[in-house]
């Protein structure tokens, strides 16, 4: 069971801003990191994810902007805010001639853990990873899986009270995964957890709330489900009923929920398939009940119903769309304006021409 924490801010990330010659990989980004959660940090390839999270770990600097780590400035106090953080790239730094046990003495070393404290800093966090079977193993000769874990327990050495895991399962097998995951869950327990990632469903199943950027900018902050239930209208309904088609409709137009109505033959005998998305449906009402006694009412049997509810997945796809749709239209306003401007440079040329070719005209 989680231990309860008194929330207070453990990240802030004002008006951050990484600009590579003209390409904004982070755009004015504004965020905060509450004490004592995991969170999900998403978003499309190229959208911003890693940049944010070197710059929030001092690899790199920002071009403009501030982030502050446990009350301490990244830029203007970076051994203190550094010390504050743990961090496992989408590659871990590893040095492949060293066994498991020499690469953490030696990452316990920079990290500067007092020397009598080393052994059993270095023991918890084998135990942690489970890495003890291994630990006199080269990392040269180990599976992915196994330097992912080398790497996880080189991050949480120390145990500094923010975790940020860049795509932590990536290339690992099912079960290799399930295990990471496991690890993420039981370091929630006692420290707040950043958690990029590809996988939405991983995400889903791990993080109490969810960062989504895009283009560098962040285009929500939630939990997984108040986006869901956000996203209330690309739910829908599917039932198998017993009746008429035009007995069917005119019930589903009592319900001001039920909207884009789909009757459709089942294969069985009188018994329609029915679709229909729902929207409106507040959450002190069940939109099953509602359903079912209208149609019982009319006489008319359920067979089954089922209840969509969108996913994750379909809110994450759904806010990048209107994200990108956002910019093609700035992007078209701005081609209009940069049109407009073309143009009136070309009558203004034009009309210089002719005034020139006049005054010719009139010496002549």
């Amino acid at each position: 069971m989680k231990i309860e924490q008194e929330e207070r801010e453990l990240i802030e990330v004002k008006n951050l801003v990484k600009d590579y010659g003209g390409h904004l990989a982070v755009d004015h980004l504004n965020f905060t990191i509450q004490d004592g959660k995991i969170y999900g940090f998403l978003g499309p390839n190229g959208a911003g994810k890693s940049t944010t999270m070197n710059i929030i770990t001092g690899y790199i600097g920002a071009t403009e902007g501030d982030v502050w780590i446990n009350g301490h400035n990244i830029l203007e106090d970076p051994e203190e805010a550094k010390r504050c953080i743990g961090y496992l790239p989408e590659l871990p730094p590893l040095y492949v001639d060293m066994t498991v046990k020499e690469q953490l003495d030696f990452a316990a070393e920079l990290k500067k853990i007092p020397k009598k404290d080393r052994e059993e800093e270095v023991l918890k966090v084998m135990n942690l990873a489970k890495l003890t079977d291994v630990s006199g193993r080269l990392i040269r000769n180990l599976s992915k899986g196994y330097r992912q874990r080398v790497g996880l327990a080189q991050a949480v050495l120390g145990f500094p009270p923010v975790i940020i895991l860049d795509e932590p399962t990536v290339g690992l097998d099912p079960k290799q995964i399930i295990e990471i995951r496991d690890t993420i869950r039981e370091l929630g327990q006692k420290h707040t957890v950043i958690l990029s990632s590809h996988i939405l469903s991983e995400v889903s199943a791990v993080c109490d709330h969810v960062l989504i950027i895009d283009r560098g900018r962040l285009i929500a902050s939630d939990t997984p489900e108040n986006l869901e239930r956000q996203m209330a209208d690309a739910s829908g309904m599917e039932l198998l009923i017993k009746g008429e088609e035009v007995q069917i409709r005119d019930i589903l137009d009592t319900i001001p929920q039920a909207a884009d109505v789909i009757v459709k033959e089942s294969g069985e005998e009188a018994v329609k398939k029915v679709t229909f998305r729902l929207t409106g449906a507040g959450e002190e009402e069940d939109i099953r009940e509602i359903i079912f006694f209208a149609f019982a009412d009319n006489r008319l049997p359920i067979l089954s119903m089922h209840v969509n509810k969108a996913s994750l997945e379909e809110v994450f796809l759904e806010l990048t769309a209107d994200a990108e749709s956002e910019d093609g239209q700035e992007e078209i306003q701005e081609e209009i304006q940069e049109d407009k401007e073309l143009n009136a440079d070309e009558e203004s040329e034009n009309t210089e021409t002719e005034n020139k070719k006049s005054d010719g005209e009139e010496e002549l």
